[in-house]
């Protein structure tokens, strides 16, 4: 009766741990550092993106240095990681992330490292990019910039090739 409730305990019998303890510290020394093993083979899970579903209205700037998907209607800009336009959505004010994927409605700058607008999309802008795809029956008006780093806080309106004119002199 008392053998089995020790057999369902955890961790080795008294008399196996008496036995087995000096020979383990002195054969392997590096048991000793296991701890910092345990800790690097947990890598960081990433968190899923957030949702604002259809229903949501949002008046103001949003922030992440996550992933976002918009299903609802944001009138502010919207700063992120990954930004994902639902078909649905609609986003009136500036569009910021490494990634812009456009199912829905923008009306502002979108401006990421890629930027992709499906056939769905409908942006009323102008794009800076550093690459970008647009899908066959995407509706797009405005101008479209190419950036080594269209990221850049400075950027706040794309400047233009400077060209030298010639000038007539009299």
């Amino acid at each position: 009766m008392f053998s089995k409730s020790k057999i369902n305990e955890p961790g080795p019998k008294s008399s196996d741990a008496d036995k087995s303890t000096p020979a383990e510290s002195s054969s392997s020394p590096a048991s000793s550092g296991s701890a910092p093993d345990y800790t690097q083979s947990a890598p960081k899970t990433k968190p899923p993106a957030s949702v604002l579903s259809s229903d949501l209205v949002i008046t103001g700037n949003i922030k992440t240095t996550g992933d976002i998907q918009i299903e609802g209607t944001v009138e502010g800009d919207i700063r992120a990681h990954l930004l994902t336009v639902g078909e649905g959505a609609t986003v009136k004010g500036e569009c910021l992330a490494d990634d812009v994927v456009v199912n829905g409605r923008v009306i502002g700058r979108v401006r990421g490292l890629k930027v992709r607008l499906t056939s769905s999309a409908r942006v009323e802008g102008d794009i800076i990019h550093k690459t970008i795809a647009i899908e066959s029956g995407a509706h797009f008006e405005g101008s479209v910039q190419r950036q080594e780093d269209p990221m850049q806080a400075g950027s706040s309106k794309p400047s233009p090739t400077p060209v030298k004119a010639a000038t007539p002199t009299n």
